[in-house]
């Protein structure tokens, strides 16, 4: 372009524009712009308006972290995603073996085992909250009628019982989309490699260990990835079932969040856990993301 000259847009480009225009004010609004107002809520004193005041810098990040309570929140965060996460990989494993085994009603049965991932979450935490019901729920009933105790445990009542349950409920959810994702991956395997692997007389653990696995690394990469992205983030689950009850012992971060900013109206202090949140998340994914291009360099 010469110099002087003023460029002229075609008409194609500003039809481009025009209907990227509306995706990118999306994302300014309702992603961007959250995203820098709490970053900048963590930095600043808030009113229960959650409206900034006072600069503070760091400071409600050291007084946040001060409190037992934060630390409580968050190493129980990482106790529910690992366990949560390690079980749905296990058996979502093993489910994704006998479904890709050959049998009558197969197809039947990978419909039947989609719903609880299907199904909304809030709804299937209420579901399970009914069964976890002490005087009337499906469990207590059966655990009675079958004579293996007359005192069953108040299970969403109870501590321990509650963070088990609930991490039961999660594992419950979540399975089917690990079953059905490593059976994706299990079928994109040629069966050639397991016919010549049979002729050197290799056993099915042999075929599993030598052959499956290998050949859907990537794919349990990305899968344990997402669930423990949205495991760590599950705030239906446990605030559906427990409220974080009984006395916090079910909170993790994404629930303290919640609390802090829209029961309690601590705005700064949801931020900063918010923020926290964030980077934990981040450093996961990148580290995750290294392991995962380098596993691709290796093949």
């Amino acid at each position: 372009m010469e110099k002087g000259k003023i460029r002229r847009i075609s008409g194609d480009a500003w039809m481009a524009y025009a209907l990227l225009t509306p995706a990118v004010l999306f994302f300014v609004i309702f992603m961007f712009y959250p995203i820098i107002y709490v970053i900048m809520m963590s930095l600043y004193q808030t009113n229960r308006l959650g409206i900034l005041m006072n600069f503070t810098g760091l400071d409600n990040f050291i007084r946040v972290m001060q409190q037992e309570t934060f630390w409580a929140v968050t190493g129980r965060s990482f106790v529910w995603t690992i366990l949560a996460v390690i079980v749905k990989t296990v058996l979502g494993m093993i489910i994704a073996l006998c479904l890709n085994v050959e049998f009558l009603g197969r197809k039947t049965a990978r419909m039947l085992f989609i719903i609880p991932w299907a199904s909304s979450v809030p709804i299937s935490s209420m579901l399970w909250r009914w069964v976890y019901d002490h005087e009337f729920g499906l469990l207590n009933q059966t655990l009675i009628s079958l004579g293996i105790t007359q005192n069953p445990p108040v299970w969403l009542g109870t501590p321990i019982w509650a963070f088990i349950s609930c991490i039961w409920v999660d594992i419950w959810i979540g399975i089917p989309f690990m079953a059905l994702v490593f059976l994706a991956g299990m079928q994109s395997v040629s069966k050639d490699l397991y016919e010549s692997a049979s002729v050197d007389g290799v056993n099915a653990a042999g075929k599993f260990f030598y052959i499956t696995l290998p050949s859907i690394k990537q794919i349990i990469f990305i899968a344990t990835l997402l669930s423990s992205l949205w495991t760590f983030n599950d705030f239906n689950t446990i605030y559906i079932l427990t409220r974080g009850g009984p006395a916090g012992s079910t909170d993790i971060l994404i629930t303290a969040i919640y609390k802090s900013g829209f029961e309690w109206l601590r705005f700064s202090d949801a931020a900063v856990m918010a923020v926290v949140t964030f980077i934990i998340l981040m450093v996961f994914s990148l580290f995750y993301a290294k392991m995962y291009f380098k596993g691709d360099e290796a093949l």
